[in-house]
């Protein structure tokens, strides 16, 4: 009997979730927006120097990516304190946003880590350059899954849209890997399926 009545609990907590969040602003978007303008933007630098349009040493993609990281955290915390100070009323909605777009940014995070402690345990022997070429294809796969939840909880088909474009895009981005056009073509997936819906959402959030 307390089994039913807790599914009938959890049926009735997820349809107020999906109600609320069909009428309740989503912020943090701004985050999303930032996300996919930086990192964005260093996919650009990686394609130009891999087409030989900047004229570097191989080691610049690493202290690019890396640099491209501590902007990223750097924004991140400005970002934050500023969702904070905002205040307002905080819905069910939004957190489960933050905490979704959260997980799969630690996710993210996590996998790319072990990568490098993997390659610091082998002294080195690991084909970092290799895993390079997969990494635009499970960044992409990942934020399909984040559109997908969003969409899920804010009854939105554009982003549907958003989450099956973001699927597409990776096995699209595995097509050219190991061109010179592959982190040209994440960097506009980037620009397209985070930036630009990131900057929309933060908008509409403030109409």
């Amino acid at each position: 009997m307390s089994d039913t009545r807790d599914e009938l609990t959890d049926i009735a907590w997820l349809k107020g979730l999906a109600e609320e969040g069909a009428k309740a602003p989503i912020k943090g978007a701004s985050i999303l927006f930032a996300a996919g303008l930086i990192f964005g933007t260093a996919s650009v630098l990686h394609w130009a120097i891999a087409a030989e349009i900047l004229t570097l040493a191989p080691a610049a993609y690493m202290a690019m990516w890396g640099v491209t990281a501590l902007v990223f955290l750097a924004t991140l915390v400005v970002l934050i304190g500023r969702l904070k100070r905002e205040g307002g009323v905080e819905t069910a909605t939004n957190r489960a946003f933050g905490i979704v777009w959260s997980a799969l940014g630690w996710g993210l995070f996590s996998l790319f880590t072990s990568l490098i402690v993997a390659d610091l345990a082998r002294a080195g022997r690991s084909d970092l350059a290799q895993w390079s070429l997969i990494v635009p294809s499970i960044v992409m796969a990942f934020y399909g899954i984040g559109w997908a939840v969003t969409a899920t909880m804010t009854r939105s088909r554009p982003l549907w849209i958003l989450a099956l474009a973001s699927f597409a895009a990776a096995p699209a981005l595995a097509v050219l890997s190991g061109t010179e056009w592959q982190y040209l073509a994440y960097a506009g997936a980037l620009f397209g399926l985070m930036a630009l819906p990131g900057f929309l959402i933060m908008r509409s959030a403030r109409a």
